[in-house]
């Protein structure tokens, strides 16, 4: 957690020091993203940073765990303008269209979550990744348990295989269009949304023996 020292900053401040660390560890990763360069372009001396926090590592996960719930948060409002009434699956391509979008419209928070997902420390790794999956949990976990209580699955699906499905996808769907090497079999690297709209639909075609009803799958 931050010192009370940060929280004695104005919004505005703080905003531009969150701003730049996200650009920096968003393309140089935790290890080899500066410290120094955050303090110059944010405008600020080095040494206040550890007036902030108590180390690197501290500072890093801060921004990841802030980056996380304001994914969250947004992904939370827009999941809540889709449509119930629509079947499972129609729901979850509207929920991944809206993620693909975030993500476009986003550059800063993509970033970052490519230096979470690719950190190579496992320590560093271990601590931003549990909390980033928290945040995930948060939004995946409930909305599956509502969809099975308004019987949108057959009786014997198993939750933590679906959860677990999406926890896998929805960072592959993510960073595959802007980083190279993470699709050998869509192509999804350079993709718009519009574009990536038919393989989501593929995705969750193939997803649908998991949780389709008997009633539902021939339809």
């Amino acid at each position: 957690m931050p010192t009370s020292t940060w929280f004695r900053l104005s919004v505005g401040k703080r905003e531009r020091v969150l701003e730049v660390a996200m650009r920096e560890f968003g393309e140089h990763g935790y290890s080899t993203g500066s410290l120094n360069t955050i303090a110059r372009e944010a405008g600020i001396a080095k040494g206040s940073l550890f007036q902030y926090f108590s180390d690197k590592l501290e500072f890093f996960a801060f921004v990841c765990d802030e980056v996380s719930r304001r994914v969250r948060e947004e992904m939370e409002r827009r999941i809540a303008l889709t449509d119930f009434d629509q079947p499972f699956d129609a729901w979850l391509f509207d929920v991944f269209c809206e993620w693909t979008e975030y993500m476009a419209e986003h550059p800063l928070e993509r970033a970052l979550t490519a230096a979470l997902h690719f950190e190579l420390d496992n320590n560093v790794r271990s601590v931003v990744r549990g909390t980033s999956n928290q945040h995930y949990l948060q939004v995946i976990d409930p909305m599956l348990r509502l969809w099975k209580e308004r019987g949108a699955f057959r009786e014997d699906v198993d939750l933590d295989v679906l959860i677990t499905t999406l926890l896998l996808m929805l960072p592959f769907l993510a960073l595959a269009p802007y980083y190279d090497g993470l699709d050998p079999v869509h192509d999804l690297r350079g993709r718009t949304p519009a574009e990536q709209r038919p393989v989501i639909r593929q995705l969750i075609a193939g997803m649908r023996p998991m949780f389709a009803r008997d009633d539902e799958e021939d339809r």
